[in-house]
């Protein structure tokens, strides 16, 4: 009887696990979808600040940077080669942001496009694969664009102007004032020879900084054409980050 006694007592104090419910009326589908549209709205706005964020950095790298190098004559040109590291690595971490942030963004799209444009504006032809799409989607999260095709992107947006404002920020620094512990001696290089001296940095001879500088700017051309514009979700509309 005490047995008995205890498992009802237990019975009673353990929460009861409900299946879930579905939506079976239209009502209750349009505020699933009200509410898990304003779910992912909030993701990609996450993403979307982080992304942002990066940004503000690398920005503030290159103004602090050039302020740093250009103040003076004497100042030292590795120190911009020192930012295009900087912003060569904060790349590729907003490169990743952006990744997660595609995610978001194309469920988002998927349903303003699909749901709320057919809402406001009807058109023939759209059918129920985005529902089937997005679903797929939230069982199996994957990422819709690699991390080259990030990179490619932030190049294309922001950061290709930032390294094309390093790079002549140091071909002022190499190529046209020469840099002596005495500013006053500085004068306008006037050969390829005083120019490979000035690139010079430490040990490292000023040849193999002058190819590692066009490496990286090829890599950085190569790398802002190569994917093609209209892919996606840029397929659809000019509004895009």
């Amino acid at each position: 009887m005490q047995t008995t006694s205890d498992q009802r007592t237990v019975s009673v104090l353990k929460p009861a696990i409900a299946p879930p419910v579905f939506p079976s009326t239209g009502t209750e589908f349009i505020n699933v979808m009200a509410h898990y549209h304003r779910a992912e709205i909030a993701r990609m706005a996450g993403w979307r600040d982080r992304i942002d964020r990066t940004s503000n950095w690398a920005i503030t790298v290159v103004a602090a940077m050039l302020s740093v190098s250009l103040s003076t004559p004497t100042a030292h040109h590795g120190v911009l080669l020192f930012a295009m590291v900087l912003i060569l690595l904060l790349l590729v971490i907003e490169a990743r942001r952006y990744r997660f942030f595609d995610v978001y963004r194309n469920r988002v799209r998927l349903m303003e496009r699909n749901y709320y444009a057919q809402i406001f504006a009807p058109e023939d032809g759209t059918t129920d694969e985005w529902i089937h799409r997005l679903g797929e989607d939230l069982r199996r999260p994957v990422f819709l664009i690699s991390l080259n095709q990030a990179i490619s992107r932030r190049l294309r947006r922001n950061y290709c102007w930032m390294f094309l404002i390093l790079l002549l920020a140091w071909l002022v620094k190499t190529t046209f004032i020469r840099m002596h512990e005495n500013a006053v001696e500085t004068h306008i290089v006037t050969s390829v020879g005083e120019w490979m001296r000035n690139a010079a940095v430490g040990p490292v001879p000023g040849w193999a900084v002058l190819v590692a500088v066009a490496i990286l700017y090829g890599w950085i051309l190569y790398a802002s054409l190569r994917q093609p514009l209209g892919e996606g979700e840029l397929a659809f509309g000019n509004v895009h980050v």
